[in-house]
């Protein structure tokens, strides 16, 4: 080659134009490296080992690119190297003019993904022409917009829970409202589970608010509440249907001992006086009950009725008590 077509070309600009660079005499021992290649090597010094110490020739033979570089040609190599992570580098090889050696500059290719993430590279420490950065910057965007794509649906699922959440949940009290009740009702039906269902309702409650003011009948329905979940299985339904109005439905459960005990320990809680910004604050609760097994074909409406001429019936009994209803006597 003539002096002409000889370029001169500085160790600092080769790393920069070629981060992976490596330099290798015709013996195979290494001369110089470039930055990113020492940084995949861990920073080792590696200068004066063997190439094919660190690398595994996988195509062409080595015989093959020695007669290849001696013709001038230029030659693709295919490496891959000796490490924990067999990383795959592909790379063209020229033989230096006028000295003992040959220059190879090597790239990831597709490979490019697993290198970032083992050797902690980044956009610095690819030649910007490098077309393995434009990958980079398409996998950045692409898993960016993935990203936010799945934050979105997130917070569009959180947000559709909500509503759902909020369109059968009684504000004031948190507990089920009515619309809750009834799927879960019908669910029971549909799915043969026995069940028993409770229908309360508060005595001398109009009284709370005519002298205490509708504050604090807000508070004792609050209060109401939270006994009656302390009182019922975390697998039951305690719902808020109205006014002073309470359904608890129990699944699987249909012992009337078990629900009579239930029951009292319920109306006892309730015959307590509630406080409220030091008022005493005095209701009482009656409780119509049925169990599903009374029925031959349960349907919702029909249960749900006989509950209520149950609770009407506790009511009619003086208050403060619960009734068993059985439909076929009723």
């Amino acid at each position: 080659m003539s002096a002409e077509k000889t370029i001169q070309v500085s160790m600092e600009a080769l790393d920069r134009v070629m981060p992976l660079h490596v330099v290798f005499d015709t013996e195979g021992t290494i001369r110089q490296i470039g930055p990113t290649l020492t940084k995949v090597l861990g920073g080792r010094d590696v200068v004066g080992q063997q190439m094919l110490d660190l690398f595994e020739l996988r195509r062409p033979r080595e015989a093959e690119i020695v007669a290849l570089l001696t013709r001038g040609a230029t030659g693709k190599v295919i490496l891959r190297l000796r490490d924990g992570f067999n990383t795959q580098l592909i790379g063209s090889a020229v033989r230096l003019e006028g000295e003992d050696g040959v220059l190879l500059n090597l790239s990831f290719g597709l490979s490019v993904f697993d290198a970032v993430r083992n050797f902690g590279l980044a956009g610095s420490d690819f030649a910007p022409t490098d077309l393995t950065l434009e990958l980079l910057y398409v996998a950045e965007a692409n898993a960016a917009a993935m990203a936010e794509s799945r934050a979105l649906n997130e917070r569009l699922h959180g947000a559709k829970t909500r509503a759902e959440t909020a369109a059968q949940t009684d504000p004031l009290t948190g507990l089920s409202n009515r619309r809750a009740l009834d799927r879960q009702l019908r669910r029971l039906i549909d799915r043969g589970v026995p069940f028993t269902i409770a229908h309360m309702d508060l005595d001398f409650f109009k009284s709370v608010n005519d002298t205490h003011g509708h504050a604090a009948g807000d508070s004792v329905l609050r209060d109401v509440a939270r006994v009656l979940v302390e009182e019922t299985r975390a697998r039951d339904a305690v719902a808020r249907i109205g006014g002073d109005e309470f359904v608890l439905l129990f699944p699987g459960l249909t012992d009337r001992d078990r629900v009579s005990a239930i029951a009292a320990r319920i109306i006892r809680r309730l015959g307590e006086p509630i406080m409220v910004d030091g008022e005493r604050c005095e209701v009482s609760a009656s409780i119509g009950l049925v169990l599903s097994t009374q029925y031959d074909h349960p349907e919702a409406d029909a249960i749900m009725a006989d509950a209520d001429a149950a609770l009407y019936a506790s009511k009619a009994a003086g208050r403060a008590c619960f009734t068993f209803l059985d439909p076929r006597v009723a």
